[in-house]
């Protein structure tokens, strides 16, 4: 089976299991997602959702996160990974946004790189879920799957997000990139599934004999 017929296999199981796949953040708006996926590196969506209420309470937008501080931004997040940098983080990009941006999470890429703590994943899920940009934001989960799909070589995730993005049609983009997420946290974890044990891998490699060993992202 060649990488094509696999992909539209993939996208036909996955609308059926997630039609329409929701934002696993918890957000309002744009600033909110932003902060919260900033958050997400190396922790849990479960555990950001479970800190940010009461961050996002006393600090919904720019001013109030600038004004809160880093101290008092990092007493909300403390729990999470990384903490102290994320913090320093939220509060810098904060103030870029109040400073250079008239207090508005910006709609391309080249600024929103710019913003501490921001890269170019969490990049994307912004161009992806704020403003309906078509692109292949590519996490832990997707970078493994794709592996054990064998629809990239897992040589970086940058590779990942290339092949992705030349398999499946560009409108699908955005609702893929969540669906496989939920599928890979459902049915084909980092533990669960070897490549030969989940549905997707059982019918994409019926007469696969050895266990699949994936590069991290």
């Amino acid at each position: 089976m060649r990488k094509k017929e696999r992909a539209k296999i993939i996208l036909k199981k996955l609308n059926e299991l997630y039609p329409e796949p929701p934002i696993p953040l918890m957000h309002s708006d744009e600033f909110t997602l932003l902060v919260a996926v900033v958050l997400s590196a190396q922790s849990t969506d479960k555990k950001v959702n479970e800190i940010t209420p009461d961050l996002f309470k006393a600090a919904s937008n720019p001013a109030l996160m600038y004004k809160l501080g880093k101290e008092k931004i990092y007493t909300y997040i403390k729990q999470l990974g990384l903490s102290r940098q994320k913090a320093k983080n939220i509060y810098l990009l904060s103030e870029k946004l109040i400073r250079e941006f008239n207090h508005q999470v910006p709609s391309c890429f080249e600024h929103l790189e710019s913003l501490p703590g921001v890269g170019h994943k969490t990049a994307s899920v912004i161009m992806s879920q704020c403003f309906g940009i078509p692109t292949f934001p590519v996490d832990t989960h997707i970078h493994r799957l794709a592996q054990r799909w064998e629809l990239t070589n897992g040589t970086s995730v940058l590779k990942t997000e290339q092949d992705l993005k030349l398999l499946f049609p560009k409108p699908y983009w955005n609702k893929l990139h969540l669906q496989i997420i939920f599928y890979g946290r459902e049915y084909c974890t980092a533990r669960g599934c070897n490549g030969m044990i989940c549905p997707l891998c059982k019918e994409l490699f019926p007469n696969r004999k050895n266990p699949i060993v994936t590069r991290k992202a």
